[in-house]
């Protein structure tokens, strides 16, 4: 037997060239527990959040998908060579400007019912991710609502619509002293879901802020076209998410309307 498990290893390093030198690195010989982006970015806020011991400094609070999740991004980790939003992050919301020091609770993949049970009272049975008292910012930024585009209630729209509506009502109710700041869509690469889905969303949603005392619409979608009203590439990684470059754009924008005191 032992003769037999030795020439089997002599094939193997024949057949495998670098094979006896690399049993100890490949991550694919070792069993490991399968733990998706998605699921370790929700543990790490819900971490945050019950070991920050003052949460006062916060003052504004980022709600939203992948969109708003990838600000804490650098290296795009899908798409090698491709950047995302960290370093704008922290030139501006990491804590070096007192008014704008921010917390994100942004996780990728969320659709908009998934962001509601995050809000949801511990209490009520959900994640309890607004329950500190502590944590009073001025303004909560809302950007969700795309990937419920996707295998979408229909209508589409309307379905979105009325989602966002439900979590600004959730953080009205959790944070009434807040500002809420409802950020448009974003264009995606699909011109047909921009026409059919996106900007009606947005056209809802500036008519909804528009009549609610304390919220406000930020429509972003025409800083990220062009001329003739298509997604700039140049501004994003993919079909949907913004590069360092249309963060850097999102940010300046964003300092236009929060405009804190020098």
């Amino acid at each position: 037997m032992a003769r037999w498990t030795m020439m089997m290893a002599a094939l193997l390093a024949a057949a495998l060239p670098g094979a006896a030198q690399a049993q100890a690195r490949f991550q694919s010989e070792q069993p490991a527990p399968r733990v998706d982006y998605w699921q370790k970015r929700a543990a790490d806020i819900g971490q945050q959040l019950a070991s920050t011991p003052d949460l006062r400094p916060v003052r504004l609070v980022f709600v939203g998908d992948s969109i708003t999740d990838f600000w804490h991004l650098d290296a795009n980790p899908w798409l090698p060579g491709r950047f995302c939003g960290r370093s704008v992050w922290d030139e501006s919301f990491g804590g070096t400007v007192p008014a704008l020091t921010a917390l994100n609770l942004g996780v990728s993949g969320d659709r908009i019912e998934h962001v509601l049970h995050r809000l949801q009272p511990a209490a009520e049975g959900g994640a309890g991710w607004l329950d500190r008292s502590d944590l009073q910012p001025d303004v909560v930024l809302v950007m969700l609502g795309i990937n419920n585009s996707f295998d979408a209630e229909t209508p589409a729209d309307a379905s979105i619509g009325r989602g966002i509506i439900a979590v600004v009502r959730r953080i009205r109710e959790r944070k009434p002293q807040a500002r809420i700041m409802i950020q448009s869509l974003l264009p995606t690469d699909d011109d047909a879901k921009n026409r059919a889905v996106v900007q009606p969303v947005n056209r809802a949603m500036q008519a909804f802020a528009s009549q609610m005392p304390g919220v406000r619409f930020i429509d972003l979608y025409p800083d990220f076209v062009d001329s003739a009203g298509r997604q700039r590439r140049d501004l994003f990684n993919d079909g949907l998410h913004p590069s360092r470059d249309g963060y850097r754009r999102w940010r300046d924008r964003l300092l236009t309307v929060l405009n804190p005191p020098a």
